[in-house]
């Protein structure tokens, strides 16, 4: 045996042949030669790698090298990436950032050319990815797919700059991803006979069974604010070849937990067949971007993971190309620094004064955010007050004020309201507002909210919770959407920073997160971004008050 061959033994789970067999892995070069079955061996158990199929890195708060540490600890080998929040502030500069990055972790990054920057016409971003530029980095083969489609609309009323981008990735044959929430019938088939493989975005069984009959793959997610498994997981059982698992956003607290193997623990435990829910693991992802990894089988790359048991899926260790990463994250704890990127970003507070807002109207439309879901819903409630007097929020009634800075430019905020949050006193803020990145805030009160959105100002980014004077927060210096320390310091601050939040009365399961994805307009029903409220059903804002 030559210094690059090595065995590694264990209980060999195969998906493909549907076979679970002790044996030894001969692996050489990085490659696996042969596998020698040997039915004395009973433990550990080895499967294919998991891959996220459809994750944006940005919102773990970590630059991918850190991200990366945390991931191969849970057995992810892959993720297929979406740079688009970086795009969004920084454009191609911050996509370059992200690609030289990742490259310095063993972790397979597999980025998606950003669709949509903005994310949609009505959005003010800090950057445009446009035709041209969609055209040059896919043909790059450090993309491998074109990201997802949110502008639905302009798939299905033609519009032509979003069919030339189609095009684009259809001509040289590179995968379409696809963001469709609540898209049914005539629309939905014009939707896919327009190239598009994939939706995350089903949040019901119906809905999700519908795009997988017109030929759609299904993406299960569960991150931090979209929590779709329960309702989608049923899927495996009758359609284990149209499924996959991905996070979309996952912030550090529920990467320290677990990654895909969460998911993997969740649904064998429901009692769904083991063989499907790896393929949804990891056979399924690779298969359907042809991905250069390994599924377990001779000639194959030897990327795969050693775990505990088939019960909870503790991993024990996590192999790319032969290498153990267990090691390789011993021996690299630090990994290099890469230049800091500049952005643009705001440099003017806000006052009390810019927070004001008065009646106009009987009647004024009201943001509900919903746990465990991006959509919201729409609530008209009466102004019960004379005309032309200040509407101010009410925390004892779960009415709080919510105001979104424009991060790029010195305009003054626009202003509406929101339940949901039952926030009963303080501030939070971020500059991390899905998917144009301007600054958002909910508060109890107006000085705690100038208190909150100034010190992101101050900051040049990041996230925090103010209460009385006195402001907790975590400083996000690359692109205000992401820091530069490791994985379990991020996760410890967060977590911090969000029970400040919760024992301010805050009864969401992820405060920040759900923040986040109050201003994007892509998903309904009533959001807010820039120009004020925004109807994410027609594709329009609105006023906040108005008469019947």
């Amino acid at each position: 045996m030559n210094k690059e061959q090595f065995i590694i033994k264990g209980v060999v789970v195969d998906p493909l042949k549907k076979t679970i067999e002790g044996g030894r892995i001969i692996i050489d070069n990085g490659k696996i030669t042969a596998i020698e079955h040997d039915s004395s061996i009973t433990q550990p158990f080895i499967l294919p790698g998991f891959v996220d199929s459809h994750i944006h890195i940005e919102s773990s708060m970590l630059i991918p090298s850190q991200f990366a540490k945390m991931a191969l600890a849970h057995g992810t080998i892959a993720v297929m990436c979406d740079p688009h929040e970086v795009a969004n502030v920084a454009g191609i500069d911050g996509i370059n950032y992200m690609l030289n990055d990742a490259k310095q972790s063993p972790l397979k990054f597999f980025f998606g050319v950003p669709s949509c920057v903005p994310a949609s016409p009505q959005e003010k971003s800090g950057a445009v990815i446009n035709t041209k530029d969609v055209e040059e980095l896919l043909s790059k083969n450090d993309f491998l797919f074109l990201a997802e489609m949110m502008n639905f609309p302009g798939v299905i009323y033609d519009d032509p700059e979003v069919q030339k981008k189609l095009n684009a990735a259809i001509k040289i044959n590179k995968p379409i991803d696809g963001h469709a929430p609540g898209l049914s019938g005539e629309g939905l088939k014009k939707y896919i006979d327009k190239g598009i493989t994939t939706d995350h975005e089903c949040s019901t069984l119906l809905e999700a069974e519908e795009k997988i009959a017109l030929g759609m793959k299904i993406l299960i997610r569960e991150g931090s604010a979209a929590k779709n498994f329960n309702n989608l997981i049923p899927l495996i059982e009758n359609y284990p070849q149209s499924v996959m698992f991905c996070t979309d956003d996952c912030h550090p607290d529920y990467l320290e937990k677990g990654h895909i193997n969460r998911m993997v623990d969740r649904a064998i435990g429901l009692g769904y067949n083991l063989f499907d829910v790896i393929k949804a693991a990891s056979i399924n992802p690779i298969k359907h971007y042809n991905l250069p990894l390994g599924m377990l089988q001779v000639n194959d790359s030897a990327d795969f993971i050693m775990v505990e048991d088939l019960t909870h899926f503790k991993v024990l260790d996590t192999y790319i190309a032969g290498k153990s990463m267990v090691e390789e994250l011993k021996t690299k704890n630090i990994i290099p620094e890469t230049i800091k990127p500049r952005y643009a970003f705001r440099e003017k507070p806000i006052v009390k004064e810019d927070l004001k807002v008065i009646s106009s109207g009987s009647r004024f439309n009201v943001i509900q955010a919903i746990d465990g879901d991006l959509i919201t819903d729409w609530l008209i409630m009466e102004t019960l007050a004379p005309a032309e007097s200040e509407i101010i929020a009410q925390p004892e009634n779960d009415l709080l004020k919510i105001v979104l800075l424009d991060r790029y430019s010195e305009e003054k905020p626009v202003v509406g309201f929101i339940k949901g949050f039952n926030l009963k006193q303080g501030a939070m803020a971020a500059s991390i507002a899905h998917d144009s990145h301007h600054l958002i805030s909910i508060g109890s009160n107006e000085q705690d909210i100038v208190d909150a959105v100034n010190w992101i100002v101050e900051h040049k980014g990041g996230i925090c919770f103010t209460n009385r004077g006195e402001t907790n927060g975590i400083p996000l210096n690359y692109f205000g959407l992401m820091g530069d320390a490791d994985g379990m310091k991020m996760s410890a601050d967060y977590s911090a920073l969000n029970q400040l939040v919760k024992r301010s009365g805050c009864s969401l399961s992820a405060p920040f997160m759900t923040l986040s994805f109050m201003g994007l307009t892509v998903i309904p029903k009533l959001k807010i971004n820039h120009n004020g409220l925004f109807d994410g059903i027609n594709f329009k804002n609105v006023p906040l008050f108005f008469n019947f």
